[in-house]
């Protein structure tokens, strides 16, 4: 019989994605035994999350710092932006190291039937980026799920009001595939025979 704290800690654990009241179990379990060297660096290292992560308003990114560390990196390509749907396919261009550029986080995608309008994406900032004029390139990486393509048509359609090539990853990502699924190899691939349109 588990007390009401294990209990409500089991259940805020199994609500985790790709994690269910088994594995949330076997979780609790192992950072109860494990206290010293599990439990408690875990608290730490959360309260640290909560206390200090920002997002940053340039692109969207979660960092300790304002802008991000990748915004205020000096040696990155200010000419490029990398749209994404979220942090976490940020994340997944990052780990295939092959991307040297800025992003830009929308928070999402267009969608009818979860009623996601633009307004509700971090959409108006991007176009705010692109009236510097320096920027050349974006590159549209969303998901190649039917939302996803009707997102980079409704970015197209609202891109074509600046001087900027727009690209795609080329489409060696699976259908209905999301980028934080992928592995490095096909990120890299899709990155590099990414295509004007």
């Amino acid at each position: 019989m588990q007390g009401n704290d294990i209990e409500q800690l089991t259940k805020l654990i199994a609500k985790l994605p790709a994690l269910g009241a088994r594995s949330a179990r076997r979780i609790v379990l192992h950072l109860l035994k494990k206290k010293e060297t599990s439990l408690l660096p875990l608290i730490t290292a959360l309260q640290n999350v909560a206390d200090n992560i920002k997002k940053c308003p340039i692109c969207g990114n979660f960092d300790t710092e304002e802008p991000c560390a990748i915004c205020a990196d000096t040696a990155r390509d200010i000419e490029t932006i990398c749209v994404v749907q979220d942090v976490a396919d940020l994340w997944a261009m990052e780990r295939a190291g092959i991307y040297r550029g800025q992003y830009h986080v929308l928070g999402g995608i267009l969608s009818a039937l979860d009623g996601i309008t633009p307004e509700d994406l971090n959409i108006e900032s991007l176009f705010l980026r692109l009236n510097d004029r320096r920027v050349q390139e974006v590159i549209l990486a969303l998901p190649a799920t039917i939302d996803g393509q009707i997102t980079n048509h409704y970015l197209l359609s609202r891109l074509k009001e600046y001087p900027v090539k727009v690209t795609t990853l080329a489409q060696g990502l699976p259908l209905g595939g999301e980028l934080d699924y992928m592995d490095d190899g096909t990120i890299q691939l899709a990155l590099s025979a990414r295509k004007e349109i």
